[in-house]
């Protein structure tokens, strides 16, 4: 099993952090939730039965506990309760590659379109990251999404037509502000 893991990691680490990155947008938070991943991978790989690629089977759990994260984080929000606690974290694989957000940065177009990204829906921004950011497939898509591929391609041409719409009124706002 240990030679698998690495195997596993060795090939889609990046895919994966880069995923909750884009996700969540907090690079430490996305090294967190990568460690989640691995340890849900290690108590699940004897299940996984082949139906699909494991990166598509491993970005699937990364979306799972993005959600369980944007979940508890709505959650503690409505109790208004703040908790401290200190988490040791000697043990966490550390990525040493470029962050995304260091990429997006060198070309103003894509810090723009990422900026607006935010203001799609969550599915939308899922589909966006995994078809734009990510290089999958529909059919890839469809199958971490659990959905059909009509509803990828519906979804995908909704957030499309949404980010064009933001970053044509942010270009606009811009404009106006230079003036």
């Amino acid at each position: 099993m240990k030679e698998v893991f690495h195997n596993l990691y060795d090939k889609y680490h990046q895919d994966i952090f880069q995923f909750l990155f884009y996700m969540v947008k907090d690079r430490s938070l996305a090294e967190d939730l990568v460690q989640e991943v691995y340890v849900k991978v290690l108590k699940s790989y004897h299940k996984f039965k082949g139906d699909s690629s494991e990166k598509t089977w491993l970005i699937s759990i990364a979306r799972h506990v993005a959600i369980d994260y944007f979940r508890k984080q709505k959650r503690k929000q409505k109790k208004m309760i703040p908790s401290f606690t200190v988490e040791e974290k000697s043990d966490f694989i550390q990525d040493k590659g470029k962050m995304p957000d260091e990429i997006a940065l060198e070309n103003e177009d894509i810090r723009n379109m990422y900026q607006c990204l935010k203001n799609c829906s969550f599915d939308q921004q899922t589909v966006i990251i995994l078809r734009y950011i990510q290089s999958l497939s529909i059919k890839e898509t469809a199958e971490i999404l659990n959905w059909s591929e009509s509803k990828v391609k519906t979804t995908q041409h909704r957030a499309i037509k949404r980010l064009r719409k933001q970053m044509k009124k942010r270009e606009e706002g811009i404009k106006h502000e230079g003036k």
